[in-house]
């Protein structure tokens, strides 16, 4: 296994379009949302235990949830849990984790992933992640995976690549999109040149770092001041500084919308972000009338069909007459809504918020 390779997991989000069941306490990430067994970050840890050393994996997330990574990953030391004393987006998060990587090993190759995704073929992420972090060893550029998209959808962004090849499969890009209407989504899928973006980056530390400095300089220059204090007992308060004058920005618009050695590795590895209840309906076992119900033992349902119910193991629940709904219980909230409304969960979440504080969020 190559010494020179590491991993970059984030884990800061709050998951609130799974609320209920995910809450700022205790967001998705550290949930097994799809009854596997394992939680999505421990999942996720695993997948890149077959790619780096276990020493070279480092998680970046809010220092709310320390205990929790601890508790979920006990092979990570300390040193490699990097707290976030407030969200702050993905472009500071990136820099903390790559500042600190370079100045472990300026010879390292970094692959930078969500903690919160479903990879179905886990043979084929490997393979194409490590494709990916050799091309990045060899060449000064800035790696991004694309999905290969099954369907017009609107809840994901999209990366335009052209036929400029860097290295076999590496395209590289000419636009980012964010999320698009129905119809430029449809006409994105019958040009053939358009992938899902997968917010999943491969890069040396070198070029992230030169990245840093040309297109965000400010924040280059807040993480390159804390090179003395990484890997120190003064780490932690110079970072919690830094993030004070960092931007909210993310690392899609702050550098790779703006970069010009962006490239893009169009891949298929079952990839799903999770990002809502929906993707979880369509991954999810369903009955012979489409229902899916995790734990199923103590649901009953009749003349119900197409519907997705996560509801406690001990709590008793019969369902009647109920068609294509979404029904969630969790810390002593029920969450009952048509699946084509779910997103208005978060503005859900934003009024129960207003009307009963931060108890039930």
């Amino acid at each position: 296994m190559n010494k020179n390779y590491y991993a970059i997991i984030m884990a800061g989000g709050i998951g609130s379009r799974f609320w209920p069941i995910s809450r700022t306490s205790h967001p998705k990430q550290f949930i097994d949302i799809l009854g596997t067994g394992k939680t999505l970050i421990q999942n996720t840890y695993d997948r890149f235990l077959k790619v780096c050393p276990k020493e070279n994996i480092f998680v970046v997330t809010n220092e709310n949830y320390t205990s929790l990574v601890k508790e979920q990953l006990p092979d990570m030391a300390d040193n490699q849990i990097l707290t976030e004393p407030v969200m702050r987006n993905t472009a500071p998060c990136v820099a903390y984790g790559c500042f600190k990587i370079e100045s472990i090993n300026p010879d390292a190759v970094i692959v930078v992933a969500p903690s919160d995704h479903l990879i179905l073929d886990e043979p084929g992420f490997v393979n194409t992640i490590e494709k990916s972090l050799k091309v990045a060893s060899e060449n000064d550029c800035l790696i991004t995976l694309g999905i290969k998209p099954s369907r017009p959808d609107t809840g994901y962004g999209y990366i335009q690549f052209t036929d400029n090849i860097l290295s076999e499969d590496f395209h590289k890009v000419k636009t980012f999109t964010e999320k698009p209407t129905l119809d430029i989504a449809k006409t994105f899928i019958q040009s053939g040149d358009f992938l899902w973006n997968a917010g999943i980056f491969v890069w040396s530390a070198n070029a992230i770092v030169n990245a840093f400095g040309q297109y965000l300089p400010d924040m280059n220059d807040i993480f390159a001041d804390a090179r003395p204090f990484y890997n120190t007992d003064n780490e932690r308060n110079h970072v919690n500084q830094a993030y004070m004058q960092c931007t909210n920005i993310s690392i899609d618009y702050g550098i790779m919308e703006k970069a010009n050695n962006v490239y893009v590795l169009p891949s298929e590895f079952g990839w799903s972000d999770l990002g809502t209840w929906a993707s979880i309906y369509e991954l999810s076992d369903k009955d012979y009338v489409g229902n899916a119900v995790i734990p199923s033992e103590k649901v009953i349902m009749y003349d119900s069909s197409n519907c997705m119910v996560n509801v406690p193991e001990d709590k008793l629940v019969i369902l009647q007459g109920l068609h294509d709904f979404i029904v969630v219980e969790s810390n002593n909230t029920l969450l009952i809504c048509p699946r084509d409304q779910e997103q208005n969960v978060k503005k859900v979440v934003a009024d129960v918020k207003q009307q009963f504080g931060t108890k039930y969020i």
